[in-house]
């Protein structure tokens, strides 16, 4: 049950990114369910990998080099899926944030509200 719910709170942060950020569309309620479960997806499956690669940059980075990743990652989640569009990497960065934020921000209020 609390993990459809975390999907249902991502969809609906991926629907509020979409809004904030003229570069990403997603088509409606269902594209933004199916868009949230890829993109769970990819963060488990790929991103490890990538961090793992990436581990030299990263540290020479100081940790920024992260945000490129999950930029990557985005865009990559809107070039693969119909339904959900995002234009350019730039804003697949911007999207990243504004998702991580706006996912947690949810989960935590939901994890608030289930607890009362």
């Amino acid at each position: 049950m609390k993990l459809i719910l975390i999907w249902i709170l991502n969809a609906l942060a991926l629907i509020a990114v979409a809004n904030y950020v003229t570069g990403i569309q997603v088509d409606g309620f269902a594209a933004a369910l199916v868009a949230a479960f890829f993109l769970g997806l990819v963060n488990t499956l790929i991103r490890p990998v990538l961090l793992l690669l990436t581990l030299p940059v990263t540290l020479l980075t100081l940790g920024l080099f992260i945000f490129v990743i999950n930029g990557f990652l985005f865009w990559f989640a809107g070039s693969v899926l119909r339904g959900f569009m995002v234009d350019s990497f730039w804003h697949g960065v911007l999207g990243a944030l504004l998702y991580s934020v706006f996912s947690w921000a949810l989960s935590a209020a939901a994890t608030q509200l289930m607890r009362k």
